[in-house]
Protein backbone atom coordinates (compact mmCIF):
# COMPACT_ATOMS: atom_id res chain seq x y z
CA UNK A 1 0.00 0.00 0.00
CA UNK A 2 0.85 3.29 -1.31
CA UNK A 3 -0.06 6.83 0.45
CA UNK A 4 1.48 10.01 -1.59
CA UNK A 5 1.92 12.51 0.95
CA UNK A 6 2.47 12.82 4.44
CA UNK A 7 -0.01 15.51 5.55
CA UNK A 8 -2.30 14.87 8.56
CA UNK A 9 -4.63 13.29 5.70
CA UNK A 10 -2.29 11.06 4.45
CA UNK A 11 -0.75 10.36 7.98
CA UNK A 12 -4.18 9.10 9.69
CA UNK A 13 -5.09 7.12 6.34
CA UNK A 14 -1.42 5.34 6.66
CA UNK A 15 -2.45 4.65 10.43
CA UNK A 16 -5.69 3.25 9.73
CA UNK A 17 -4.59 1.07 7.26
CA UNK A 18 -1.71 -0.20 9.31
CA UNK A 19 -3.74 -1.35 11.70
CA UNK A 20 -5.59 -3.01 9.59
CA UNK A 21 -2.46 -5.00 8.61
CA UNK A 22 -1.47 -3.41 5.27
CA UNK A 23 2.41 -3.00 4.69
CA UNK A 24 2.32 0.69 4.03
CA UNK A 25 4.87 3.27 3.05
CA UNK A 26 3.90 6.90 2.81
CA UNK A 27 6.09 8.93 0.23
CA UNK A 28 6.96 12.41 1.11
CA UNK A 29 8.62 14.64 -1.99
CA UNK A 30 9.99 17.19 0.82
CA UNK A 31 12.52 16.26 3.20
CA UNK A 32 10.31 16.26 6.47
CA UNK A 33 6.72 15.13 7.37
CA UNK A 34 3.25 17.37 7.90
CA UNK A 35 2.76 18.90 4.69
CA UNK A 36 0.61 21.91 4.49
CA UNK A 37 1.51 20.52 9.15
CA UNK A 38 5.19 21.05 8.76
CA UNK A 39 7.30 22.50 11.31
CA UNK A 40 10.67 24.61 10.65
CA UNK A 41 13.44 25.87 12.49
CA UNK A 42 14.99 29.59 11.93
CA UNK A 43 17.31 31.62 14.78
CA UNK A 44 15.77 29.49 17.97
CA UNK A 45 11.89 29.91 16.64
CA UNK A 46 10.04 26.70 16.09
CA UNK A 47 6.98 27.59 13.76
CA UNK A 48 4.02 25.81 12.91
CA UNK A 49 3.53 26.05 8.99
CA UNK A 50 -0.10 25.58 8.85
CA UNK A 51 -2.73 24.29 11.05
CA UNK A 52 -2.67 26.14 15.13
CA UNK A 53 -6.33 24.99 16.56
CA UNK A 54 -7.08 21.50 17.33
CA UNK A 55 -10.63 20.75 17.72
CA UNK A 56 -12.03 17.32 17.35
CA UNK A 57 -9.31 15.24 19.70
CA UNK A 58 -11.33 12.75 19.82
CA UNK A 59 -10.71 11.84 15.99
CA UNK A 60 -7.13 12.00 16.68
CA UNK A 61 -7.37 9.40 19.37
CA UNK A 62 -8.86 6.82 17.67
CA UNK A 63 -5.93 6.85 15.59
CA UNK A 64 -3.70 5.90 18.60
CA UNK A 65 -6.53 3.73 19.84
CA UNK A 66 -6.40 1.44 17.10
CA UNK A 67 -2.84 0.55 18.00
CA UNK A 68 -4.04 -0.26 21.38
CA UNK A 69 -2.08 3.36 22.55
CA UNK A 70 -3.48 5.98 24.30
CA UNK A 71 -2.52 9.53 22.57
CA UNK A 72 -2.54 11.18 25.57
CA UNK A 73 1.36 9.21 26.47
CA UNK A 74 2.54 10.57 23.60
CA UNK A 75 1.07 13.99 22.57
CA UNK A 76 -0.06 16.60 25.27
CA UNK A 77 -2.56 19.00 23.94
CA UNK A 78 -3.82 21.87 26.44
CA UNK A 79 -6.91 23.92 26.44
CA UNK A 80 -6.70 27.42 24.54
CA UNK A 81 -9.33 30.00 26.31
CA UNK A 82 -10.31 32.36 24.87
CA UNK A 83 -10.26 30.35 21.86
CA UNK A 84 -10.31 33.74 19.87
CA UNK A 85 -9.69 36.94 20.62
CA UNK A 86 -11.78 39.42 18.58
CA UNK A 87 -10.55 43.08 17.62
CA UNK A 88 -13.02 45.66 15.80
CA UNK A 89 -12.39 48.51 14.00
CA UNK A 90 -14.57 50.39 16.72
CA UNK A 91 -11.40 49.43 19.29
CA UNK A 92 -14.07 46.99 21.25
CA UNK A 93 -12.54 43.32 21.49
CA UNK A 94 -14.36 39.96 22.26
CA UNK A 95 -13.54 37.12 24.09
CA UNK A 96 -15.10 33.87 22.09
CA UNK A 97 -15.00 30.77 24.24
CA UNK A 98 -15.49 26.95 23.61
CA UNK A 99 -16.97 26.61 27.55
CA UNK A 100 -20.85 27.88 27.04
CA UNK A 101 -21.19 30.00 30.25
CA UNK A 102 -17.86 32.07 29.50
CA UNK A 103 -19.00 32.67 25.57
CA UNK A 104 -22.76 33.70 27.21
CA UNK A 105 -20.88 36.11 29.46
CA UNK A 106 -18.87 37.78 26.10
CA UNK A 107 -22.25 37.83 24.83
CA UNK A 108 -24.09 40.07 27.31
CA UNK A 109 -20.71 41.96 27.51
CA UNK A 110 -21.20 42.60 23.50
CA UNK A 111 -24.89 42.87 22.60
CA UNK A 112 -26.67 42.26 26.33
CA UNK A 113 -30.03 42.20 23.50
CA UNK A 114 -28.62 39.73 21.42
CA UNK A 115 -28.50 36.49 24.36
CA UNK A 116 -31.65 34.99 23.64
CA UNK A 117 -31.12 35.36 19.97
CA UNK A 118 -27.50 33.54 20.52
CA UNK A 119 -28.96 30.54 22.08
CA UNK A 120 -31.52 30.03 19.91
CA UNK A 121 -28.93 30.14 17.01
CA UNK A 122 -26.61 27.89 19.46
CA UNK A 123 -29.57 25.31 19.12
CA UNK A 124 -30.68 25.42 16.19
CA UNK A 125 -26.76 24.54 15.37
CA UNK A 126 -26.89 21.66 17.71
CA UNK A 127 -30.19 20.15 15.87
CA UNK A 128 -28.16 20.60 12.35
CA UNK A 129 -25.02 19.11 13.58
CA UNK A 130 -26.58 16.07 15.18
CA UNK A 131 -29.23 15.20 12.58
CA UNK A 132 -27.23 16.10 9.55
CA UNK A 133 -23.92 17.65 9.44
CA UNK A 134 -22.59 15.09 11.79
CA UNK A 135 -23.49 11.91 10.01
CA UNK A 136 -22.49 13.30 6.77
CA UNK A 137 -18.89 14.08 7.81
CA UNK A 138 -17.64 10.64 8.51
CA UNK A 139 -20.04 8.60 5.32
CA UNK A 140 -19.25 8.28 1.64
CA UNK A 141 -21.44 10.13 -0.21
CA UNK A 142 -21.29 8.90 -3.98
CA UNK A 143 -24.46 10.59 -5.45
CA UNK A 144 -27.25 12.63 -4.72
CA UNK A 145 -29.43 9.84 -3.02
CA UNK A 146 -27.01 9.46 -0.84
CA UNK A 147 -28.14 13.12 1.00
CA UNK A 148 -31.70 12.21 1.01
CA UNK A 149 -31.72 10.81 5.37
CA UNK A 150 -30.60 14.32 6.03
CA UNK A 151 -31.87 16.61 3.84
CA UNK A 152 -35.24 17.05 5.43
CA UNK A 153 -33.26 18.27 8.74
CA UNK A 154 -30.77 20.46 6.52
CA UNK A 155 -34.09 22.35 5.14
CA UNK A 156 -35.46 22.33 8.51
CA UNK A 157 -32.88 23.94 9.97
CA UNK A 158 -32.42 26.50 7.26
CA UNK A 159 -28.70 25.62 5.87
CA UNK A 160 -29.62 26.72 2.70
CA UNK A 161 -28.94 30.34 3.56
CA UNK A 162 -25.87 32.04 4.05
CA UNK A 163 -23.51 31.57 7.45
CA UNK A 164 -24.44 34.91 8.09
CA UNK A 165 -27.76 35.45 6.70
CA UNK A 166 -29.17 32.74 9.37
CA UNK A 167 -26.66 34.03 11.78
CA UNK A 168 -28.10 38.00 11.24
CA UNK A 169 -31.77 36.30 11.57
CA UNK A 170 -30.76 35.70 15.42
CA UNK A 171 -28.54 38.44 16.55
CA UNK A 172 -28.33 41.73 15.83
CA UNK A 173 -25.34 43.61 16.44
CA UNK A 174 -23.25 44.19 13.72
CA UNK A 175 -20.16 42.84 15.46
CA UNK A 176 -21.38 39.96 16.94
CA UNK A 177 -23.02 39.05 13.45
CA UNK A 178 -19.38 38.52 12.49
CA UNK A 179 -17.52 37.22 14.81
CA UNK A 180 -20.39 34.20 14.73
CA UNK A 181 -19.84 33.78 10.83
CA UNK A 182 -16.32 34.49 10.56
CA UNK A 183 -15.53 30.35 10.41
CA UNK A 184 -16.01 29.72 6.59
CA UNK A 185 -12.46 31.61 5.94
CA UNK A 186 -11.09 28.77 8.04
CA UNK A 187 -11.94 26.47 4.85
CA UNK A 188 -11.36 28.67 2.46
CA UNK A 189 -14.78 29.43 1.82
CA UNK A 190 -17.27 33.29 2.66
CA UNK A 191 -20.31 33.41 4.99
CA UNK A 192 -22.20 35.02 2.40
CA UNK A 193 -22.29 32.07 -0.21
CA UNK A 194 -25.07 29.91 -0.33
CA UNK A 195 -25.95 27.27 1.90
CA UNK A 196 -22.76 28.26 4.15
CA UNK A 197 -24.84 28.05 6.92
CA UNK A 198 -23.95 24.46 6.95
CA UNK A 199 -20.48 25.47 8.38
CA UNK A 200 -22.37 26.88 11.62
CA UNK A 201 -21.34 22.93 12.83
CA UNK A 202 -17.74 24.25 13.04
CA UNK A 203 -19.05 26.26 16.18
CA UNK A 204 -20.86 23.18 17.50
CA UNK A 205 -17.82 21.07 17.32
CA UNK A 206 -15.93 24.22 19.13
CA UNK A 207 -18.47 23.77 21.88
CA UNK A 208 -18.62 20.13 22.45
CA UNK A 209 -15.03 19.25 22.20
CA UNK A 210 -13.46 22.10 23.30
CA UNK A 211 -9.88 24.14 21.54
CA UNK A 212 -6.50 23.14 21.83
CA UNK A 213 -2.75 23.54 21.17
CA UNK A 214 -0.31 19.99 21.29
CA UNK A 215 2.58 21.01 23.92
CA UNK A 216 5.54 21.43 21.49
CA UNK A 217 3.27 22.42 18.66
CA UNK A 218 1.32 21.12 15.58
CA UNK A 219 4.55 19.82 14.53
CA UNK A 220 4.04 17.59 17.80
CA UNK A 221 1.01 15.61 16.07
CA UNK A 222 2.39 15.34 12.93
CA UNK A 223 6.09 13.53 14.61
CA UNK A 224 3.47 11.41 16.90
CA UNK A 225 1.66 9.71 14.19
CA UNK A 226 4.84 9.03 12.40
CA UNK A 227 6.25 7.30 15.18
CA UNK A 228 2.50 5.23 15.84
CA UNK A 229 2.47 4.74 12.49
CA UNK A 230 6.02 2.81 12.52
CA UNK A 231 5.11 1.11 15.59
CA UNK A 232 2.62 -0.43 13.13
CA UNK A 233 5.04 -1.55 10.60
CA UNK A 234 4.49 0.68 8.34
CA UNK A 235 7.30 3.95 7.56
CA UNK A 236 7.52 7.44 6.11
CA UNK A 237 10.19 8.05 2.92
CA UNK A 238 11.55 11.22 2.82
CA UNK A 239 12.96 12.61 -0.74
CA UNK A 240 10.55 10.61 -2.59
CA UNK A 241 8.98 12.82 -5.02
CA UNK A 242 5.84 11.08 -7.24
CA UNK A 243 5.88 11.88 -11.12
CA UNK A 244 2.94 9.53 -11.78
CA UNK A 245 0.43 6.90 -10.53
CA UNK A 246 1.18 4.20 -12.91
CA UNK A 247 -2.10 2.58 -14.61
CA UNK A 248 -3.04 -0.99 -16.52
CA UNK A 249 -6.19 -0.92 -17.99
CA UNK A 250 -8.08 1.07 -15.51
CA UNK A 251 -6.55 0.02 -12.16
CA UNK A 252 -3.62 1.41 -10.30
CA UNK A 253 -0.98 -0.87 -10.37
CA UNK A 254 1.85 1.99 -8.41
CA UNK A 255 3.70 5.17 -8.42
CA UNK A 256 6.82 6.14 -10.78
CA UNK A 257 9.24 8.47 -8.76
CA UNK A 258 11.27 11.58 -10.02
CA UNK A 259 14.05 10.25 -11.57
CA UNK A 260 12.22 7.02 -13.12
CA UNK A 261 12.12 4.20 -10.09
CA UNK A 262 8.86 2.22 -9.86
CA UNK A 263 7.10 1.19 -7.04
CA UNK A 264 4.06 -1.25 -7.64
CA UNK A 265 1.37 -1.45 -4.97
CA UNK A 266 -1.91 -3.05 -4.40
CA UNK A 267 -3.49 0.26 -4.08
CA UNK A 268 -2.73 3.75 -4.09
CA UNK A 269 -3.68 6.58 -1.63
CA UNK A 270 -3.20 10.38 -2.70
CA UNK A 271 -2.43 13.02 -0.08
CA UNK A 272 -1.83 15.40 -2.58
CA UNK A 273 -4.26 18.07 -3.81
CA UNK A 274 -7.01 16.52 -5.26
CA UNK A 275 -6.67 18.64 -8.59
CA UNK A 276 -2.80 18.36 -8.53
CA UNK A 277 -3.49 14.80 -8.29
CA UNK A 278 -5.54 14.37 -11.28
CA UNK A 279 -4.04 16.58 -13.58
CA UNK A 280 -0.56 15.78 -12.87
CA UNK A 281 -0.60 12.72 -11.46
CA UNK A 282 -3.04 10.72 -13.28
CA UNK A 283 -2.57 9.80 -17.08
CA UNK A 284 -5.19 11.76 -18.87
CA UNK A 285 -5.97 8.65 -20.78
CA UNK A 286 -7.25 7.22 -17.65
CA UNK A 287 -9.63 10.27 -16.54
CA UNK A 288 -12.91 10.21 -17.90
CA UNK A 289 -14.55 11.99 -15.17
CA UNK A 290 -11.65 14.52 -14.00
CA UNK A 291 -10.80 15.55 -17.27
CA UNK A 292 -8.76 18.28 -17.88
CA UNK A 293 -11.80 20.78 -18.92
CA UNK A 294 -13.33 19.77 -15.71
CA UNK A 295 -10.53 20.59 -13.11
CA UNK A 296 -9.99 23.66 -14.78
CA UNK A 297 -13.61 25.01 -14.77
CA UNK A 298 -13.88 24.00 -11.00
CA UNK A 299 -14.06 26.67 -8.30
CA UNK A 300 -10.74 27.27 -6.24
CA UNK A 301 -10.28 28.27 -2.71
CA UNK A 302 -8.69 31.82 -2.06
CA UNK A 303 -4.95 31.30 -1.22
CA UNK A 304 -3.83 32.76 2.21
CA UNK A 305 -0.27 34.88 2.69
CA UNK A 306 1.75 33.70 5.52
CA UNK A 307 4.35 35.80 7.28
CA UNK A 308 6.50 34.40 10.34
CA UNK A 309 8.12 35.94 12.87
CA UNK A 310 9.94 36.25 16.06
CA UNK A 311 10.55 38.82 18.31
CA UNK A 312 12.67 40.16 20.88
CA UNK A 313 10.18 41.04 23.66
CA UNK A 314 6.88 39.67 24.67
CA UNK A 315 3.50 40.77 24.26
CA UNK A 316 2.26 38.70 27.00
CA UNK A 317 -1.55 40.83 26.48
CA UNK A 318 -1.96 39.06 23.60
CA UNK A 319 -4.02 35.96 22.97
CA UNK A 320 -2.94 32.88 21.61
CA UNK A 321 -5.13 33.18 18.99
CA UNK A 322 -6.31 36.66 17.48
CA UNK A 323 -8.58 38.04 14.40
CA UNK A 324 -8.73 41.13 13.28
CA UNK A 325 -11.03 42.13 11.58
CA UNK A 326 -11.12 45.10 8.96
CA UNK A 327 -13.66 47.93 8.14
CA UNK A 328 -15.31 45.71 5.42
CA UNK A 329 -16.26 42.36 6.07
CA UNK A 330 -18.48 41.75 3.00
CA UNK A 331 -16.53 43.56 0.59
CA UNK A 332 -13.29 41.40 1.81
CA UNK A 333 -15.33 38.23 0.80
CA UNK A 334 -16.53 39.49 -2.01
CA UNK A 335 -12.80 40.27 -3.38
CA UNK A 336 -11.63 37.01 -2.47
CA UNK A 337 -14.69 35.16 -4.89
CA UNK A 338 -13.93 37.62 -7.71
CA UNK A 339 -10.51 36.04 -8.04
CA UNK A 340 -8.83 39.85 -8.51
CA UNK A 341 -4.86 39.43 -8.53
CA UNK A 342 -4.18 41.96 -5.51
CA UNK A 343 -5.30 41.33 -2.10
CA UNK A 344 -8.17 43.68 -0.25
CA UNK A 345 -7.90 46.54 1.89
CA UNK A 346 -6.78 45.70 5.47
CA UNK A 347 -8.38 42.32 5.35
CA UNK A 348 -9.44 39.68 8.24
CA UNK A 349 -6.25 38.77 10.07
CA UNK A 350 -5.50 36.06 11.80
CA UNK A 351 -2.99 36.59 14.47
CA UNK A 352 -1.14 33.42 16.39
CA UNK A 353 1.05 33.41 19.25
CA UNK A 354 1.62 29.70 20.24
CA UNK A 355 4.38 31.11 22.94
CA UNK A 356 1.37 32.65 24.64
CA UNK A 357 0.70 28.64 24.84
CA UNK A 358 3.85 27.16 25.14
CA UNK A 359 6.81 29.30 25.72
CA UNK A 360 9.50 26.63 24.57
CA UNK A 361 9.02 27.40 21.11
CA UNK A 362 10.53 30.90 21.86
CA UNK A 363 14.14 32.01 22.76
CA UNK A 364 13.49 33.00 26.57
CA UNK A 365 12.33 36.41 26.72
CA UNK A 366 11.14 36.04 23.16
CA UNK A 367 7.21 35.59 21.29
CA UNK A 368 6.79 33.73 18.25
CA UNK A 369 4.31 34.61 15.71
CA UNK A 370 2.29 33.72 12.20
CA UNK A 371 -0.33 36.18 10.69
CA UNK A 372 -2.18 34.73 8.05
CA UNK A 373 -3.76 37.07 5.38
CA UNK A 374 -6.59 35.67 3.27
CA UNK A 375 -5.74 36.76 -0.94
CA UNK A 376 -6.91 35.65 -4.14
CA UNK A 377 -5.57 32.42 -5.45
CA UNK A 378 -3.26 32.82 -8.39
CA UNK A 379 -5.72 31.87 -11.15
CA UNK A 380 -3.00 33.17 -14.39
CA UNK A 381 -1.20 35.48 -12.45
CA UNK A 382 2.03 34.87 -10.79
CA UNK A 383 4.14 37.95 -9.37
CA UNK A 384 4.26 37.52 -5.27
CA UNK A 385 7.57 37.04 -5.96
CA UNK A 386 7.59 41.28 -7.01
CA UNK A 387 5.28 42.36 -3.86
CA UNK A 388 5.75 40.08 -1.20
CA UNK A 389 7.89 42.27 0.88
CA UNK A 390 5.39 45.34 0.39
CA UNK A 391 2.71 43.12 1.49
CA UNK A 392 4.60 42.04 4.22
CA UNK A 393 5.74 45.52 5.52
CA UNK A 394 1.69 46.53 5.34
CA UNK A 395 1.02 43.90 7.51
CA UNK A 396 3.41 45.25 9.60
CA UNK A 397 2.46 48.62 9.99
CA UNK A 398 -0.70 47.12 10.60
CA UNK A 399 0.07 44.71 13.46
CA UNK A 400 2.05 47.84 14.94
CA UNK A 401 -0.69 50.43 14.72
CA UNK A 402 -3.09 47.82 16.50
CA UNK A 403 -1.87 44.61 18.70
CA UNK A 404 2.28 44.98 18.59
CA UNK A 405 3.73 48.25 19.59
CA UNK A 406 6.68 49.10 18.47
CA UNK A 407 6.85 45.59 15.97
CA UNK A 408 8.66 47.16 13.28
CA UNK A 409 11.95 47.51 16.02
CA UNK A 410 11.08 44.35 17.10
CA UNK A 411 11.49 41.81 14.83
CA UNK A 412 14.61 39.27 15.19
CA UNK A 413 13.37 36.95 12.58
CA UNK A 414 11.14 36.83 9.55
CA UNK A 415 9.84 34.75 6.75
CA UNK A 416 6.76 35.09 4.31
CA UNK A 417 5.01 32.55 2.09
CA UNK A 418 3.22 33.25 -0.40
CA UNK A 419 0.48 32.01 -2.87
CA UNK A 420 3.57 30.74 -5.19
CA UNK A 421 4.91 29.18 -2.50
CA UNK A 422 1.54 26.40 -2.02
CA UNK A 423 1.79 26.10 -5.54
CA UNK A 424 5.44 25.26 -6.05
CA UNK A 425 5.76 23.47 -2.60
CA UNK A 426 2.95 22.64 -1.32
CA UNK A 427 1.39 21.30 -4.88
CA UNK A 428 -1.35 22.97 -4.67
CA UNK A 429 -3.12 23.75 -7.95
CA UNK A 430 -3.35 27.31 -8.74
CA UNK A 431 -2.02 28.24 -4.96
CA UNK A 432 -5.41 27.86 -3.65
CA UNK A 433 -4.79 26.90 -0.19
CA UNK A 434 -8.16 25.19 0.60
CA UNK A 435 -8.15 23.16 -2.70
CA UNK A 436 -11.86 23.55 -4.34
CA UNK A 437 -13.61 25.95 -3.30
CA UNK A 438 -16.22 24.44 -0.47
CA UNK A 439 -19.02 26.23 -2.75
CA UNK A 440 -22.65 24.60 -2.75
CA UNK A 441 -22.10 22.92 -5.97
CA UNK A 442 -18.70 21.39 -4.75
CA UNK A 443 -19.99 19.40 -1.59
CA UNK A 444 -20.54 16.27 -0.77
CA UNK A 445 -20.54 14.24 -3.75
CA UNK A 446 -19.65 17.24 -5.80
CA UNK A 447 -16.16 17.27 -4.53
CA UNK A 448 -13.46 14.46 -5.52
CA UNK A 449 -14.30 10.80 -3.40
CA UNK A 450 -12.74 8.82 -1.46
CA UNK A 451 -12.71 6.18 -3.60
CA UNK A 452 -11.53 7.40 -7.06
CA UNK A 453 -14.32 8.04 -9.66
CA UNK A 454 -12.03 7.05 -12.58
CA UNK A 455 -9.30 4.67 -11.36
CA UNK A 456 -10.08 1.22 -9.55
CA UNK A 457 -7.84 0.93 -6.30
CA UNK A 458 -6.87 5.22 -6.12
CA UNK A 459 -8.34 6.41 -3.06
CA UNK A 460 -8.16 9.96 -2.35
CA UNK A 461 -8.08 11.93 1.05
CA UNK A 462 -7.37 15.64 2.44
CA UNK A 463 -9.22 19.19 1.98
CA UNK A 464 -10.47 18.53 -2.11
CA UNK A 465 -12.40 15.58 -0.76
CA UNK A 466 -15.65 14.68 0.83
CA UNK A 467 -16.19 16.14 3.43
CA UNK A 468 -13.51 19.00 2.99
CA UNK A 469 -10.99 21.32 4.29
CA UNK A 470 -10.28 21.59 7.68
CA UNK A 471 -8.56 19.17 10.08
CA UNK A 472 -11.54 17.21 11.53
CA UNK A 473 -12.63 16.80 8.18
CA UNK A 474 -9.41 16.20 6.86
CA UNK A 475 -8.98 13.63 9.58
CA UNK A 476 -12.59 11.77 8.60
CA UNK A 477 -11.82 11.62 4.93
CA UNK A 478 -9.33 9.66 6.10
CA UNK A 479 -12.29 7.43 8.26
CA UNK A 480 -13.80 7.27 5.20
CA UNK A 481 -11.06 5.81 3.14
CA UNK A 482 -10.52 3.29 5.53
CA UNK A 483 -14.52 2.21 5.40
CA UNK A 484 -14.52 2.33 1.67
CA UNK A 485 -11.58 0.03 1.21
CA UNK A 486 -12.83 -2.58 3.98
CA UNK A 487 -15.54 -2.87 1.51
CA UNK A 488 -13.81 -2.92 -2.00
CA UNK A 489 -10.55 -5.02 -1.20
CA UNK A 490 -10.88 -7.96 0.65
CA UNK A 491 -7.84 -9.96 2.32
CA UNK A 492 -8.02 -12.86 -0.63
CA UNK A 493 -8.04 -9.63 -3.36
CA UNK A 494 -4.64 -8.20 -2.20
CA UNK A 495 -1.72 -8.36 -4.21
CA UNK A 496 2.02 -9.24 -2.90
CA UNK A 497 3.83 -5.83 -2.69
CA UNK A 498 7.20 -5.67 -2.08
CA UNK A 499 8.00 -1.81 -1.61
CA UNK A 500 11.43 -1.68 -2.28
CA UNK A 501 11.53 -4.36 -4.97
CA UNK A 502 12.16 -1.27 -7.75
CA UNK A 503 14.29 0.89 -6.35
Amino acid sequence: MLVIGSGFGGLAAAVRLAARGWRVTVLERRPGPGGRASVFEQDGFTFDAGPTIITCPQLFEELWALAGQRMADHVVLRPVSPLYRMCFPDGVTFDYHSDRAAMLESVRRLSPRDEAGYLALSARVERMYEAGIGPLMSTPVPHVLSLVPFTRTLVREEAYRSMYGLVSRHVRDERLRQALSFHPLLIGGSPFAPASAVYTSIQFVERRWGGFFPAGGTGALVRGLVALLESLGGEVRYGCEVAEITVEGRRATGVRLRGGAWLPADAVVSNADAAWTYQQLVPGHARRHWTDARIQRARYSMSVFLWYFGTRRQYPDVAHHTLLFGRDFRGMFEHLSSGGGVPGEEPLLYLHRPTATDAGLAPPGHDAFYVLAPVPHLGDSSDWRVRAETFRRKLETRLSRTLLPGLESQVVTSRVFTPEDFRDELRAFRGAAFSFAPTLMQTTFLRAQAESEDVERLFMVGAGTHPGAGLPAVLCSAKIVDQVMAERLAPHERLPVVARAAE
